[in-house]
């Protein structure tokens, strides 16, 4: 395979939106999507912009929700993609308008959270109620968040019947790929470790 060598203006390769909730110095809910997160175990590292308000909240009240929508979720996704919750509106963000209720402005229900304050989104088949840990970048433009997971709540049909476990053949995330979104193809296969290997899905 023969290769040329480019600058990408950013280096979204692919990986699942997530939709965070966290709260607001008056006690409200703000909603932001991102899709700079993965898992370690039961620990979600996300990586967050240090101007935007989820990390501004995040750095004082450390409760939030991480829900995971579906690819017929990317409208609502979209609405809320040139809001934001600071008022005003940082210099860094031209082309972002301040909303205070994302939820309404998204189109989107708050679902009542059972450990943590900030509400999840009910529209999406999973979402995690987790408490973040605050660390600085590799520079001055964002943070890395290590937020333990206390609580998984999932739509019962993504869930192996009889099991805690999530079914990959019915479970499809939104997935942000260089600023497109897309959501999954077929399953080519599965790693040796899975729990919920092909005989289990309840797809054909």
């Amino acid at each position: 395979m023969d290769h040329v060598t480019i600058a990408p203006s950013i280096l979204y390769v692919g990986t699942p939106v997530a939709l965070l909730a966290s709260e607001n110095p008056d006690g409200t809910a703000n909603l932001a999507p991102m899709s700079s997160a993965w898992a370690l175990g039961q620990v979600m590292v996300l990586g967050l912009g240090t101007e935007g308000q989820t990390a501004a909240n995040l750095a004082v009240r450390p409760d939030l929700t991480i829900s995971f929508p579906a690819p017929e979720l990317w409208p609502a996704v979209e609405r809320l993609a040139p809001l934001t919750g600071r008022d005003p509106v940082p210099a860094s963000k031209p082309g972002f308008r301040y909303e205070p209720d994302k939820f309404a402005a998204a189109g989107l229900t708050p679902a009542p959270s059972e450990l943590v304050g900030p509400p999840g989104v009910a529209e999406c088949p999973l979402w995690l109620e987790a408490t973040a840990e605050v660390r600085p970048g590799a520079d001055s433009t964002f943070v890395v968040v290590e937020a333990r997971v206390l609580r998984v709540h999932a739509d019962p049909d993504i869930v192996v019947p009889g099991t805690q476990h999530v079914d990959p053949a019915r479970w499809t995330p939104l997935i942000y790929n260089f600023r497109h979104y897309f959501g999954l193809g077929g399953e080519l296969g599965h790693s040796f470790r899975s729990e919920t290997p092909r005989m289990w899905s309840s797809a054909p």
